[in-house]
């Protein structure tokens, strides 16, 4: 389904999903623009650097202000700078954030920004893990989907179009943090019986959904949350399905559900935040704890002509030519 084009703004865009929503929103003929912060001296060789020349040669245009490349100088990249904010912001249409769990609440100045730019059509907030307003967490993870109702709080407060998107959790860093894919000997950790239904979205998949949504009128002021059947998934299933492909048997070590609490207990923060994100994830079963109402828009059903990848699809994908494996630092939940 084709919708109108629009000057679509990332905030974001330089990090692990920016990067798929970017390259989604010039598949979809949109025009792109990047919001990121200033490099400085450091990043003269960087990888961001690299991506930025990228984003500019295929027709990105960055808002940023950097004095030590020769890139467009046209606003600084920083989200504390109101007046700036709001010049750029009247440049664009539709508004889509993917700044990280530690800038959360960065969106307050974004969305402050737009209600004075006063020319925005919609506003997708950097939320897209479990679906914040359905379920609770232990202490460490329930703190950042705290984080994610004040944003969804202050949108409506100040009447922007909005959607906002539960994408679960993104299936190329899960099937490399749960299978180790690329190593043959090797043991896989079981977190809980194993059973919990996850639901793991390739991330290529997770970006074409968000562009499609952001500038889809049926969506305004929605939920749409992508939960495809087929990538409704336990931990054994996933295993089973992998020692299927490769013809491997796999060492299983469980960690029960009260080792996983005790962690989320006595583990330094940001250390506690991992393990508590598992237990919602694949202990609980947060992500398919809670039945789709009719107020809910399921992305695969949303836009059935959009042929998305399964979990079993991706695992193929896997054996033939790996995704390039993510930075297993931290959780997109």
């Amino acid at each position: 389904m084709a919708f109108e084009k629009s000057k679509i703004l990332i905030f974001g865009a330089t990090g692990y999903l920016g990067t798929y929503l970017v390259k989604a929103s010039l598949s979809m003929g949109h025009e792109t623009y990047a919001y990121t912060r200033p490099l400085t001296p450091n990043d003269n060789n960087s990888s961001k650097l690299q991506l930025l020349k990228e984003f500019e040669s295929v027709g990105v245009t960055l808002f940023q202000e950097n004095i030590f490349f020769d890139f467009p100088i046209i606003y600084n990249g920083e989200l504390d700078d109101h007046e700036k904010l709001v010049s750029v912001l009247r440049q664009v249409e539709v508004v889509i954030s993917a700044l990280p769990i530690p800038q959360y609440l960065k969106q307050l100045n974004i969305i402050q920004a737009m209600k004075d730019a006063g020319t925005i059509k919609r506003f997708v907030p950097s939320e897209y893990g479990n679906e914040a307003d359905r379920v609770t967490a232990l202490p460490p993870f329930e703190a950042m989907l705290s984080n994610k109702r004040k944003i969804r709080r202050a949108t409506e407060a100040v009447g922007l179009s909005y959607t906002f998107i539960s994408a679960n959790s993104f299936g190329v860093y899960f099937v490399n943090y749960l299978l180790h894919p690329e190593e043959k000997d090797h043991q896989v950790v079981i977190y809980g019986s194993g059973e919990a239904k996850a639901v793991l979205n390739y991330e290529e998949d997770v970006a074409t959904y968000i562009v499609m949504a952001a500038t889809d009128p049926r969506a305004a002021n929605r939920l749409v949350i992508i939960r495809p059947p087929d990538n409704v998934v336990s931990q054994l299933e996933l295993i089973s399905s992998w020692e299927k492909k490769t013809g491997r048997n796999i060492k299983r070590v469980h960690v029960p559900e009260e080792e996983i609490i005790k962690q989320t207990e006595t583990l330094p923060s940001p250390e506690n935040v991992p393990p508590a994100i598992l237990h919602s994830i694949f202990v609980k079963g947060d992500q398919t704890s809670f039945e789709l109402t009719e107020e809910d828009l399921e992305a695969s059903e949303l836009y059935p002509e959009y042929k998305y990848t399964s979990i079993d699809r991706l695992l193929d994908v896997f054996l033939v030519k790996p995704p390039s494996k993510p930075k297993l630092a931290s959780f997109g939940a």
